[in-house]
């Protein structure tokens, strides 16, 4: 099985620990894995902002980078929502332009091999307790994209409980979008903001210690409102919690 790290933007430019703490977890499960380098932004901005068209450089760019293998792994619910059901959008207007049918076979190839990593954790190796250690109190922020377009359901939480001595408590509202959205919170600052502290008064008031999550984009959003606040509650990357071991356990930067 060839399996290649699908790092993301947001993770490469800040938080290069989550796509470090990615790759050894799935080192330590016995799974080998690829970078490659020529991987770049799948175009989730340009796309959400309605520049279709400035897209389709970066599917083929995309699909050139991660042909062959098996599975492409990332931890961004939003990029593979991305690639799973908008590339196939994105080629089939194309089609309908009269542009012909490359990018809707790009998307043929791509899509179904590009999962998100709980995805890739329980459907594909068929596990939920990866041997993690992390004693703290987490809360979970399911995100939008990988709540209701990739229907993730309750394949994090079932990881974070078998994580030893991690305390999971539910938080209120969780199904409610925390206000970043991408561009929706450059236009829409106010609302956004006021989004973000109803998601973080849900959760300041489950008492933990750790606000995980399983997009990075969102933590980017409540992290920032928590540090303006001057709260304790870190945001956290659910790759991060599942790499930590008794060995090598997580430690704030």
């Amino acid at each position: 099985m060839r399996v290649a790290l699908f790092a993301t933007c947001v993770n490469d430019a800040l938080y290069p620990s989550t796509a470090i703490a990615t790759v050894r977890l799935l080192e330590r499960l016995g799974v080998d894995v690829d970078f490659p380098p020529e991987q770049s932004c799948c175009g989730q901005p340009q796309f959400n902002t309605g520049y279709r068209r400035a897209c389709e450089p970066l599917v083929r760019r995309t699909a050139r980078a991660f042909a062959g293998y098996d599975h492409v792994v990332t931890p961004s619910g939003s990029c593979v929502a991305m690639v799973r059901d908008s590339y196939p959008r994105i080629g089939a207007k194309a089609a309908t332009e009269g542009r012909g049918t490359e990018l809707a076979d790009i998307a043929t190839s791509l899509a179904p091999r590009v999962v998100e990593l709980t995805e890739f954790l329980t459907d594909v190796l068929g596990v939920e307790d990866v041997g993690a250690y992390f004693p703290h109190t987490v809360t979970y922020h399911p995100s939008c994209h990988g709540l209701r377009m990739l229907g993730l359901g309750e394949r994090p939480t079932r990881l974070l409980r078998a994580v030893k001595g991690l305390e999971l408590v539910e938080l209120p509202g969780a199904d409610e979008c925390c206000g970043f959205g991408g561009t929706f919170a450059v236009k829409n600052a106010a609302v956004s903001a006021a989004m973000a502290e109803d998601k973080l008064r849900h959760a300041l008031g489950t008492g933990a210690d750790v606000l995980c999550g399983a997009d990075n984009s969102c933590l980017l959003h409540l992290g920032g409102t928590l540090r303006r606040r001057g709260d304790a509650l870190r945001p956290l990357h659910l790759a991060e919690i599942l790499a930590s071991t008794e060995e090598h356990p997580w430690r704030p930067a």
